[in-house]
C-alpha cells in the first residue's frame, strides 16, 4: 500500500471517528445537573458564615468589591489557619491540654 494513501485512510478514520465521539456527546442527556442536589436553604441557620460565602459565591465577579464579602472570606481565613485550642474527641493527645501548648514528651 502507498504511504499516501495509508496516511489518507488514517485522517479518515480519525475523523469519522472525532465526529461520531461529538455526536454522541452532544445527544447524551445532561445527568449530572439531575443528580446534584440543590443548595439546602437551611445551611445559614447553622452557620451564617457558611450562607454569607455561598452569597458571595453567587454574586460573582461583584464578591470582590463587596466589603461584607472581603470580612466573611477574612474570617474564613482565620478559622481555617488559626490552631486548634481544643482537642478533638477520640484524638490521641485528649489530655485535657490545649493543642500545641503541652510539655515535650520526657522520653527525648
Amino acid at each position: 500500500m502507498d504511504a499516501k494513501l495509508l496516511a489518507r485512510f488514517g485522517a479518515v478514520a480519525f475523523v469519522a471517528v472525532a465526529i461520531t465521539a461529538t455526536v454522541i456527546q452532544l445527544t447524551r442527556k445532561e445527568e449530572w445537573l439531575e443528580m446534584r442536589p440543590a443548595p439546602s436553604a437551611q445551611v445559614g441557620a447553622a452557620d451564617p458564615l457558611r450562607a454569607e460565602l455561598l452569597r458571595c459565591q453567587g454574586i460573582g465577579e461583584a464578591g470582590p468589591r463587596d466589603p461584607a464579602c472581603l470580612r466573611a472570606w477574612a474570617e474564613s481565613r482565620r478559622r481555617f489557619l488559626m490552631p486548634r485550642t481544643t482537642p478533638l474527641p477520640g484524638s490521641a493527645g485528649s489530655s485535657g491540654e490545649p493543642r500545641g501548648e503541652s510539655a515535650p514528651p520526657s522520653g527525648e
